[in-house]
């Protein structure tokens, strides 16, 4: 049996990351690909139910512990009940944010520290790991602009988005065989064309 791929997206607020999640979900099935595209949190009944508490903004006051235990329940339950059994079918699964999501808002930005977390989001994912990440960088102020500012993570302060943006470069020098950095001033089409020429380097022999 043909062991999956499993390829992740990141990003600030109002990176572009669904559209070209789309693009990439597309590119796979035109090769015959079996594709699951899944969200964090989300994708199973546990996980969107922790979404719609982590992102309401009457929940402001809650603690970047509370935010993390959720956040790490819902990948467990996500890897365990949709992501892992995906890989051992052959599919290709893409996620709209993983464990590097949880490194960055609560450990960089929230404070907590990355070499604090760095067992409990082993924990949570086991041995899933993307084999590839892909980096939407955007500037804070133009992604907030973009996405509204709805949702409670949303409307946390700029200072914080923007230790966003730096945790999220860092984590990306850290691992420069997993990432690939890609700027969100590029216009869609650049976006998905950058992105289109790294697939096919890696999967150009994918069928």
């Amino acid at each position: 049996m043909k062991r999956g791929t499993f390829i992740s997206f990141e990003g600030g607020e109002g990176s572009g990351k669904s559209t070209q999640i789309r693009f990439v979900a597309s590119y796979f099935r035109r090769k015959r690909r079996k594709v699951l595209v899944v969200r964090e949190p989300g994708s199973t009944r546990l996980g969107e139910s922790v979404r719609k508490i982590l992102l309401n903004v009457r929940n402001r006051n809650m603690s970047v512990e509370t935010e993390l235990f959720f956040y790490l329940a819902a990948r467990a339950q996500l890897v365990r009940e949709v992501i892992g059994p995906a890989l051992r079918q052959g599919y290709v699964v893409i996620s709209d944010r993983f464990e590097d999501s949880t490194l960055v808002y609560q450990g960089y930005a929230g404070g907590l520290g990355l070499a604090r977390l760095a067992t409990m989001v082993r924990e949570a994912r086991g041995n899933v790991v993307p084999s590839m990440t892909f980096l939407l960088d955007v500037e804070p102020r133009k992604g907030l602009l973009r996405s509204g500012r709805r949702d409670r993570m949303e409307r946390k302060s700029i200072l914080f988005h923007e230790r966003i943006r730096k945790g999220y470069l860092l984590l990306a020098r850290r691992y420069p065989k997993r990432f690939v950095v890609i700027s969100s001033r590029l216009s869609k089409s650049e976006v998905r064309s950058a992105i289109r020429r790294t697939l096919d380097r890696v999967y150009s022999r994918s069928r």
